[in-house]
């Protein structure tokens, strides 16, 4: 009677990437991730990194719409409706060219429930109030990785650049301190400038600074982080220190 063959050892499932890999791959596919600090600065990378010229046209025209839209008619549900349509009308876009239409369809959703704050409350201002806690959380997110002593930037320049051991060295993290700071500041200047007037119930003035607050001041922040950053990320020797704990 022939033997029975030895049992093999299954091989082993194809193991998709780690979560260190997912949350690399997520941030390379941001703004941010476009701008790797190990690139060397440019205006047309800058250009890509936030979305191209239609990606910044998708950015400022519905705001742009909405102010326009309400400083003529003074109607919340004319204000509220022009930029819904525009978001509409940039998904078609996408669809008919066959293009990716994931970031077209968070920021109509983010377009839609802000208008339907607005129109539940009555109060065109209130458009902007997503906006608010978006921002809000930028800066609680950044505060506490700097109390934590872990800049959030330095997370994600490290994740940009497969660099886990980034902390060891202090220019690195003395620069992704201030790269976080940068952030933080954003967030500052949004929510000061922006804040007064809601409450000021000035909807078409709120509507100007939310434009001028956006993609503007976005884009400056985004390029000094950039050059700060590459400072001492593309740095060939590793400067070694003991981190804070």
């Amino acid at each position: 009677m022939p033997e029975d063959p030895e049992p093999t050892a299954p091989e082993p499932a194809a193991q998709g990437p780690d979560l260190r890999e997912q949350m690399a791959q997520a941030v390379r596919r941001s703004g941010l991730g476009r701008v790797a600090p190990d690139q060397a600065p440019s205006a047309a990378t800058l250009l890509i990194a936030m979305g191209g010229v239609r990606g910044i046209v998708e950015s400022i025209l519905p705001g742009l719409l909405f102010l326009i839209s309400f400083t003529v008619t003074r109607n919340i549900w004319a204000s509220v409706a022009a930029p819904v349509v525009i978001a509409v009308v940039f998904i078609v876009i996408r669809l008919v060219r066959r293009e990716p239409i994931t970031s077209a369809i968070v920021g109509a959703l983010g377009i839609i429930i802000s208008a339907v704050i607005a129109l539940v409350t009555g109060r065109p201002e209130n458009n902007f109030v997503p906006g608010f806690f978006i921002n809000g959380a930028i800066l609680l997110a950044m505060l506490v990785s700097l109390v934590a002593r872990r800049p959030l930037l330095g997370i994600l320049g490290s994740l940009l650049l497969s660099d886990p051991e980034w902390r060891q060295d202090r220019a690195q993290l003395r620069v992704a301190y201030i790269a976080t700071w940068f952030w933080v500041g954003l967030a500052v200047i949004r929510l000061g400038v922006e804040l007064p007037l809601y409450l000021l119930h000035d909807t078409p003035a709120l509507a100007a600074a939310r434009l001028i607050t956006g993609v503007p001041l976005y884009a400056v922040i985004l390029w000094l982080t950039w050059l700060v950053m590459r400072t001492a990320w593309t740095a060939p020797v590793r400067v070694e220190d003991t981190p804070p704990s």
